[in-house]
């Protein structure tokens, strides 16, 4: 496999360059920045590039504003924050692409930062289209991704630009996400637990395919774990299951028992009647929901059982929470489980954004090895060992 240039192998003195970076942050009511996580991530790279006097042309996107302008979704808040981190004023263009653009990029000078406007104001950016690319490419001698989270999508200005540049590479940030996720699929210390969560089991079926050859236990909750629970012919009551995909769940359970791999399931359930706020709960004494009741959480059997699966475990990944954790108490599955992973010794990474959410809200990211950037992006890495944004940056020109 090619190998990806760094930024240290990169010619950036007095070079415009074109870095495109994950500030998809979320947003205030008021429309100020309400987690700058991805923003202080991405400053190693572009301090890096200042400080080699670079002329730094920020790109990104923010939210779906479906190829068209929305103020509300404009990165003018991004821009306040940028400046506040970098530490100094940051100008910002008023597209991403055009005559005023290239103005404002021409103006630049070395060890000063331009952001670029929402680049999904373009409807071009997601189907990558070649002719936006290729204004994009236009405003740039050098090329570099560090938007680990945004490499999953086979856009134009993370794929389709990218040919047109003889010297690019990766950032820092991309280097760091590379380097810890490679460490669940090149011979990870065993034992290697796995704890997944979320809504569908649709959405990590390539996923757990792809640990199964690598992990010793998968720990499963969450609703994907109703589908499962069903295609092992238990009673899930009114809980979500996706019942076009039984026959896929007990072809992956198969799979793991012939690879010697344990699947746990939850052993027992928080159940209600009706999924709102101050309803009433129960615990299920196993696993059985009865069939006036629907799961939103798991129970503090299962917490234990996920929790010992792990605890020994010299190599962790966890992604999806347990349960419904917006809602409190249906929270506190995820809470538990995340405060027991957070005093593990060994190699930890959390991937996703509403695991991550959970964690950060918790006040215990610092307690893993890695917190991933990027939810999509972390699983399509895991289930296929690249992404279309390294492919486009080793192809040939």
């Amino acid at each position: 496999m090619v190998q990806l240039a760094t930024l240290d192998k990169l010619p950036l003195a007095g070079k415009r360059v074109f870095i495109r970076v994950d500030f998809n942050v979320p947003l205030t009511e008021k429309g100020a920045v309400a987690d700058n996580t991805r923003i202080r991530e991405a400053l190693p790279t572009l301090q890096y590039a200042l400080d080699q006097r670079a002329k730094v042309i920020v790109a990104s996107h923010l939210g779906r504003p479906k190829g068209k302008v929305d103020p509300a979704l404009s990165l003018k808040p991004v821009l306040a924050e940028l400046g506040k981190l970098v530490g100094k004023d940051v100008r910002m263009a008023p597209n991403c692409i055009g005559s005023a653009v290239e103005e404002e990029v021409g103006r630049l000078a070395a060890g000063e930062v331009l952001l670029l406007e929402n680049l999904r104001f373009h409807a071009e950016e997601e189907k990558n289209d070649p002719a936006f690319a290729r204004s994009l490419a236009a405003l740039a001698d050098v090329y570099v991704n560090d938007a680990f989270g945004s490499s999953h999508r086979a856009h134009a200005s993370v794929v389709g630009m990218v040919g047109h540049f003889a010297h690019r590479g990766v950032g820092l940030l991309m280097q760091k996400e590379i380097g810890a996720l490679s460490r669940l699929l090149d011979k990870p210390e065993r034992p290697f637990a796995v704890l997944l969560g979320g809504a569908k089991v649709s959405d990590k079926v390539g996923l757990i395919r792809g640990l199964l050859s690598r992990a010793s236990t998968i720990a499963i909750g969450g609703a994907m774990a109703y589908t499962l629970q069903s295609a092992q012919g238990v009673a899930v009551g009114k809980s979500r299951v996706e019942a076009d995909k039984i026959d896929e769940a007990k072809k992956m359970l198969d799979e793991a028992a012939s690879r010697n791999v344990e699947i746990l399931l939850p052993q027992d359930h928080v159940v209600v009647t009706a999924l709102a706020s101050g309803t009433p709960f129960s615990i299920t004494p196993g696993r059985e929901i009865p069939s006036d009741r629907l799961g939103d959480d798991i129970g503090p059997k299962t917490v234990a059982a996920f929790v010992a699966a792990f605890r020994e475990a010299r190599t962790v990944f966890r992604n999806g929470p347990m349960g419904v954790f917006e809602m409190a108490p249906f929270d506190r599955g995820t809470r538990a489980i995340a405060d027991a992973m957070a005093t593990i010794r060994g190699f930890s990474v959390v991937g996703g954004g509403d695991t991550v959410a959970a964690i950060t809200k918790a006040g215990l990211a610092e307690k893993f090895s890695h917190v991933s950037t990027g939810g999509g992006a972390s699983l399509e890495f895991l289930e296929n060992g690249d992404l279309p944004g390294l492919a486009a940056l080793r192809a040939s020109s």
